[in-house]
């Protein structure tokens, strides 16, 4: 088991000329894991309890605040509506294969030569466009509450509780520093997993600490949604993934998961009972064990492939 270190402060990495913000969370020595977060949040959201669970199974965690949030580059770009955003020819502001080469530069960073990837919410969707850009670098693959890279814009909206959609476009608060707090921790209890209590302490301790939150601003949540990609496919994965998703996701659909699991060679899908948009505490230690089982995988693999490369090496030619 590796101990948590204190966090480092906050570090930059540079994608040409776009500053990615990110912190090393602890478990130095252990097998590096990149948390990717999803839109409209930060590294801040991500829940201590769920970093304790991947410290204590050997990884070293770190996460880092994508474009056009928290404290990385915000792109003072056109204005671009989350839903319309998919739709538009044109990119507002940036690519998917920008922001994926935003993760590399955190690699670099970090000294990573490689990771492995926990990518939530539409962080699923950046995690598998990384693995695509930069096989080289991803080492496995969990997206948790996630939609496929190959859906179509139609197929994507299919995909989307928009009852629920509708329910948070309503919700009103003062442009205030308060105001912000309470919209944060609304958005936080309607995502929250129906079948466990919520856990309002851990919620305010997390969004306390976000002040750099696009949760109020839909256009820099457009940009993020509307970053094109034209990329490969995901048959074109070849590392151990998981895909895992609540049976109770208020936002996606579980055939989003079914679809993106059929889509990944091998990728094995874990639907959780009771489970939302968000991962509660009581499941921290069940998508930590995910991500291990894939890890221990990933190490197979480099073992087996490592030892037919020596036998090749070794061996005489047969003709």
């Amino acid at each position: 088991m590796n101990q948590s270190q204190s966090p480092a402060p906050t570090g930059y990495a540079d994608n040409g000329g776009v500053r990615i913000a990110y912190e090393d969370l602890g478990g130095a020595g252990g097998e590096p894991l990149l948390l990717v977060m999803g839109s409209a949040v930060t590294r801040f959201w991500w829940p201590e309890g769920l970093v304790r669970a991947f410290i204590d199974r050997g990884f070293h965690v770190a996460a880092f605040d994508n474009r056009d949030s928290g404290q990385s580059t915000h792109f003072p770009a056109a204005k671009a509506k989350p839903v319309t955003a998919l739709f538009r020819k044109e990119v507002p502001a940036y690519t998917g294969e920008d922001v994926a080469d935003d993760a590399a530069a955190v690699l670099d960073a970090l000294g990573w030569d490689s990771a492995h990837l926990f990518g939530h919410s539409n962080g699923g969707l950046r995690a598998q466009r990384i693995a695509l850009r930069h096989p080289a670098r991803v080492r496995s693959l969990a997206l948790s509450a996630s939609v496929s890279s190959d859906a179509g814009n139609l197929k994507l909206l299919r995909y989307i509780h928009f009852g629920f959609v509708a329910k948070m476009s309503k919700l009103k608060f003062p442009d205030t520093p308060e105001g912000d707090l309470a919209l944060s921790m609304a958005v936080s209890r309607a995502l929250a997993s129906p079948g466990y209590p919520f856990d309002e302490a851990e919620a305010r301790s997390r969004v306390e600490k976000d002040t750099g939150s696009p949760v109020r601003d839909p256009n820099s949540m457009g940009r993020q949604l509307g970053a094109h990609w034209s990329g490969p496919g995901l048959d074109a994965i070849h590392v151990p993934t998981v895909v895992l998703h609540g049976d109770s996701d208020q936002l996606l659909r579980t055939s989003a998961a079914r679809d993106l699991a059929a889509s990944i060679p091998h990728a094995r899908l874990v639907l959780t009972p009771g489970v939302g948009h968000d991962i509660p505490g009581p499941m921290y230690g069940r998508y930590a064990e995910e991500v291990k089982k894939n890890a221990d995988e990933a190490r197979l693999h480099a073992a087996l492939y490592s030892a037919a490369m020596g036998y090749n090496e070794t061996s005489p030619t047969i003709r």
